[in-house]
């Protein structure tokens, strides 16, 4: 089995390969455990948007809550994305790792006056806005700072995405966006607003979508509100249709993004609006599937119920099993030798927790001093890594054809207990 998803994962001679590079000689040099991205599989990701997108005007808005780190974001930057942050520290990232202010939009619903007088400053493109009472904060802090705030609505189309309960955001009961009966009166209140420049509309129902149907829904809805609002003489320059399209963790299959965009296109031409500037904001489908995480078997533990393949990986590392019971394909780096003794796993981490696993009822022929690969460990892994146990994070290596790139040094100890103070 390669790596789901991407031929830039490979077996070559009983080993995995990152592009040119044995995963094995790249865990010997940086330790584990180790992230390791493709850059290639990167690009490639973005290239099925892009072709989706030909002849269009569009924006392509990397949803860099997926995968953070400065060296992913300088790969999308170099590529033309821009950029959907969601807190001052994030735009902060996008700055350091030269994305273009203009080419960035803010989306969240917790914007405090601090980050917005600081978006305001740099200059980005648009604040997706989330509520009613946002509308008021932002044009009292524009109008302060002496400025005119770029906004665009985001919508909550009711729409099921599908999706596992965490990660589904279009629904009534979910905490984002303006109900789809409220919108058009949050636009007139918008543009009545003096600091405020009505520019878009947008709609993001969730991630991790493996069918197109809660799309073409969430795409009708939509265009049925922009339809209400010019009527009611508001312009919108833009329309912005979110992220959230899923990728493949186990044999998933997800409409490939420009197949998914042919099919929203015709609609979206169907109804009028093909020739309005589209923005959309991807995340876990540029990255997830572009990234593993290497880490080292410390013990083997059989038991009465269950056998325990202990790891140095754990839930602050990887942790999407904990919070979503999420699956990663996990293999071997090296080829088990022919007639190697399996058994059937759960692989755990150090972690104090029950809930740290990171894969359930796997079979494994490892022992002691071997090295897995956690798979489609790209997206919402190091992004969402921690520190608990006072375990420092991982390192962070970029490859690229035959070179690699340490973009993250490992932390240290000594890193974790630099801001504390004991009292005097």
């Amino acid at each position: 089995m390669t790596h789901p998803g991407h031929p830039h994962f490979s077996w070559r001679e009983g080993e995995l390969h990152v592009e040119q590079l044995r995963v094995r000689d790249l865990a010997r040099e940086h330790g584990t455990p180790l992230f390791i991205y493709s850059k290639a599989a990167m690009l490639e990701a973005l290239a099925a948007y892009q072709r989706g997108f030909a002849g269009r005007r569009a924006k392509i808005c990397y949803a860099m809550k997926a995968n953070s780190s400065l060296g992913v974001l300088q790969v999308f930057a170099r590529a033309g994305c821009g950029f959907d942050i969601v807190s001052g520290g994030e735009l902060e990232r996008v700055l350091a790792a030269g994305g273009r202010p203009a080419d960035v939009i803010f989306s969240g619903v917790g914007k405090t006056r601090a980050e917005m007088a600081q978006a305001l400053q740099a200059g980005i493109g648009c604040f997706n806005v989330e509520s009613e009472a946002e509308l008021e904060v932002l044009d009292e802090v524009a109008g302060r700072a002496g400025r005119r705030a770029p906004v665009s609505i985001r919508v909550n189309p009711n729409v099921d995405a599908k999706t596992h309960p965490y990660i589904s955001t279009g629904l009534k009961g979910n905490k984002f966006g303006i109900a789809h009966e409220r919108t058009l009166a949050a636009y007139r209140r918008a543009a009545s607003l003096p600091n405020l420049d009505v520019v878009g509309i947008d709609c993001h129902i969730g991630s991790q979508i493996t069918q197109s149907d809660p799309y073409l829904d969430a795409m009708d809805r939509v265009l049925d509100l922009v339809d209400a609002i010019e009527a009611a003489g508001i312009r919108l320059r833009h329309i912005d249709f979110g992220g959230g399209l899923g990728i493949d963790y186990r044999g998933d299959r997800p409409p490939a993004a420009d197949a998914l965009w042919a099919q929203l296109l015709r609609k979206l031409d169907a109804r009028g609006y093909g020739d309005r500037e589209l923005m959309i904001e991807p995340g876990r489908s540029l990255v997830g599937n572009a990234g593993v995480c290497v880490t080292e078997v410390l013990y083997l533990k059989p038991g009465e119920q269950k056998n325990f393949c202990i790891v140095d990986a754990a839930m602050n590392d990887l942790p999407r099993p904990a919070m979503y019971e999420a699956f990663h394909g996990i293999e071997p780096v090296s080829r088990p030798a022919a007639g190697a003794a399996g058994a059937v796993y759960d692989v755990v981490g150090p972690v104090c927790e029950s809930g740290d696993w990171l894969g359930r009822d796997r079979s494994l022929a490892v022992q002691a001093g071997d090295l897995l690969a956690v798979l489609s460990a790209g997206a919402y892994c190091m992004s969402m890594a921690s520190n608990y146990n006072t375990r420092p994070r991982a390192a962070e290596v970029l490859v690229d054809g035959d070179r690699a790139h340490l973009i993250r040094e490992r932390e240290q100890v000594p890193d974790l207990l630099r801001g504390e103070r004991l009292v005097r």
